[in-house]
């Protein structure tokens, strides 16, 4: 179908219920990139494991964000080799 849904880059948490020790409710977190949960009603978030699982999008709030602040929060995330 060539369907693009884009996913917001971070969204808050407003409901961490079945989860608590893998999501902080108003906590910030990034979201990657994944079409197909999207159609399933998911979003991909690295969660407080550091690893990227998939949780109900109801479960967040995308957080548009100004974009030097994503930018600044996109570039923490990659590995710092100088």
């Amino acid at each position: 179908m060539g369907e693009n849904i884009t996913a917001p880059r971070f969204a808050i948490c407003i409901n961490n219920s079945e989860y608590p020790a893998s999501l902080e409710v108003h906590k910030l977190y990034r979201v990657l990139p994944d079409d197909e949960a999207a159609r399933e009603g998911d979003l991909r978030i690295v969660d407080e494991s550091g690893e990227d699982y998939l949780y109900p999008a109801e479960w967040f709030l995308p957080a548009d964000l100004p974009g030097h602040i994503e930018t600044a929060l996109l570039a923490s995330f990659q590995p710092s080799g100088k």
